[in-house]
């Protein structure tokens, strides 16, 4: 199905499909989500899911994928400004629990060790060629360019829905947010600055 040109109503049935699953697989993960319930939401069937998708894991694949590229997409990283890229970070959290949760199921249940993604695959490249300029210009201290980043991605998660402390919701009064954020920006500045 892949190499055939989708209709618009192909197109409109492979989007429900994704946006249901999405919700399936961040509320009950990759074991726990049931084709059944997908299909029954998105007003398909299995045929047309396996069709577009090949298997319940390549589904899964298709939207975790998705997920990291919305977040590179959404939240691009500033390297002269990590502590604003953290913030910008929490904030999509908060407007998309869901692909956080999404990226906890694939650490829980497919990829307990090492990377989240395999190396050939990480979105990270960008990020780290950024984190290596501005240290090369003075502005973010030395150290690994990858443990740099992922210490920040880590600080913008102390809130997020897969805290082990606190799980922050929208629904929240501003003040309790703007507060995290100040917070959450001057820890990552004195991480990251040099000196």
């Amino acid at each position: 199905m892949a190499d055939t040109p989708l209709t618009s109503r192909g197109v409109a049935t492979r989007q429900r499909i994704v946006e249901v699953a999405t919700r399936e697989f961040a509320e009950h993960g990759l074991a726990g989500a049931r084709v059944e319930r997908i299909v029954a939401a998105a007003r398909t069937n299995k045929a047309q899911l396996y069709g577009y998708f090949g298997s319940k894991e390549a589904l899964f694949d298709t939207i975790f994928h998705g997920s990291l590229e919305r977040i590179v997409n959404v939240v691009p990283i500033d390297a002269a400004d990590l502590a604003g890229w953290a913030v910008r970070l929490y904030d999509e959290y908060l407007r998309r629990p869901d692909l956080i949760r999404l990226a906890t199921w694939v650490r829980l249940e497919r990829r307990p060790a090492g990377h989240l993604v395999e190396p050939a695959d990480r979105l990270d490249s960008a990020k780290l060629a950024a984190i290596t300029e501005a240290q090369s210009a003075g502005l973010v201290r030395a150290g690994d360019p990858f443990d740099l980043m992922a210490m920040v991605i880590a600080m913008s998660m102390a809130w997020s829905p897969v805290s082990n402390v606190y799980a922050a919701t929208g629904q929240e009064p501003p003040e309790a947010h703007e507060s995290r954020r100040a917070l959450l920006r001057e820890c990552v500045r004195r991480v990251v600055t040099p000196g």
